[in-house]
């Protein structure tokens, strides 16, 4: 039912997703099953913790320009003896197939783009998906080492030909050979935003962790490497570039910038884990059954759509001292804030039976609880 709603599209019609995982934290639950150590951060960036929680992948559509708004289209819990990354490809999979099955993407529609963060294994979930109509564009970490194209055999040369060609270390410049091409764009937050692309550049890959049980030979996959480097950032004026890398070959330079400034869309799900967690209350319940938290996660799910469906019909209900503001460019909060006026005006409204005046004439009521203080004790709360 989420896949066939209405969802927004980025330039051409293209559907962004974006794919993160956010803990619901039960450090408090000793007895609660299929705990996991989930890492969360604290004040400061480099405070990292631990802490036994439930963590859940979340799949969302992004809508371009500045919101905070996405449309969560799949929810899924990870269990302790899950693999992250199969458990995400599989997740992708039925996501980008119900949208196939719902007619949001059709045979000549542009790729669906799915935007990864550092932690994810964008080269496998790229191997794996591959015979879906998909891009993955991910950040990759600041010291990896990669590999260039195998260079042309020459003529005359004996022996067997490499398999893959030299090494592109990210903290060494004298490895980058001369980039494909380099894109200039200027940006309203960040200055200009310089972007350099490598193209067919592949991680070499071995027999271990997730490759420990592929019999064959180790395939190439190979994509486009982007460094992209901001002009200035809020706090900090000397920003460290960014690498990403695109399951994407052949990219031209418009491809580059639709890939860099998609990815930078991918922080909107931060917002939507922290309205759901702070507003709708997603991990105030405390449950003890993951099979619980389920259901009410999924009960969060319907009322973030709920709330994006009536966005349009949302009346802006400013506290003092906010600012004015369009029904286009309404938050998550402010449409929650008018939904109770919007509720009465909706045409399916819930009806509620009322059994005093359901009850056949001559004859009473019938009583649905005891008063109290009469016939037997009513049973405490909570039980």
């Amino acid at each position: 039912m989420l896949a066939g709603l209405s969802l927004p599209r980025f330039e051409g019609g293209r559907l962004v997703l974006a794919v993160d995982v956010s803990p619901w934290l039960r450090s408090d639950a000793p007895c609660s099953a299929e705990r996991l150590f989930c890492h969360v951060y604290g004040r400061a960036r480099t405070a990292s913790q631990f802490i036994p929680g439930w963590p859940y992948s979340f799949v969302a559509v992004l809508e371009p320009g500045a919101t905070s708004w996405t449309a969560i289209l799949d929810a899924v819990r990870l269990g302790p003896a899950d693999d992250a990354t199969a458990v995400t490809a599989a997740q992708l999979r039925g996501v980008v197939e119900r949208l196939i099955a719902a007619g949001q993407w059709q045979a000549g529609d542009p790729a669906i783009v799915i935007v990864f963060d550092a932690g994810y294994d964008v080269t496998r979930l790229a191997w794996v998906l591959r015979d879906l109509p998909v891009e993955m564009v991910g950040r990759v970490r600041s010291d990896r080492v990669t590999r260039l194209p195998k260079p042309l055999r020459m003529h005359g040369v004996n022996g067997r030909p490499p398999k893959h060609g030299p090494e592109f270390r990210f903290t060494k410049p004298d490895t980058w050979p001369e980039p494909a091409f380099t894109t200039v764009t200027d940006t309203i937050n960040y200055g200009k935003a310089g972007t350099q692309a490598w193209d067919r550049v592949h991680p070499q890959l071995t027999h271990c962790s997730s490759w420990l049980d592929h019999e064959r030979e180790l395939p190439l996959v190979e994509g486009t490497l982007m460094r992209l480097k901001v002009e200035h950032l809020s706090k900090d004026r000397d920003a460290p570039p960014v690498w990403l890398w695109s399951s994407k070959t052949g990219a031209t330079p418009d491809d580059v910038d639709r890939l860099w400034q998609a990815f930078l869309r991918r922080s909107d799900l931060e917002h939507t884990f922290r309205f759901a967690k702070q507003t709708l209350g997603w991990t105030t319940p405390k449950l003890r059954t993951p099979e619980a938290a389920d259901r009410w996660t999924w009960i969060l799910i319907v009322a973030h759509t709920q709330l994006r469906l009536t966005r349009p019909l949302a009346a802006d209900l400013r506290w003092p001292g906010e600012t004015l503001t369009t029904s286009d460019r309404l938050t998550p909060a402010r449409v929650r804030r008018g939904f109770r006026d919007i509720r009465v005006h909706l045409a399916c409204r819930p009806v509620f039976p009322n059994p005093e005046k359901s009850a056949p004439a001559g004859h009473p009521a019938p009583r649905t609880s005891t008063p109290p203080g009469r016939g037997e004790p009513r049973p405490s709360p909570g039980c």
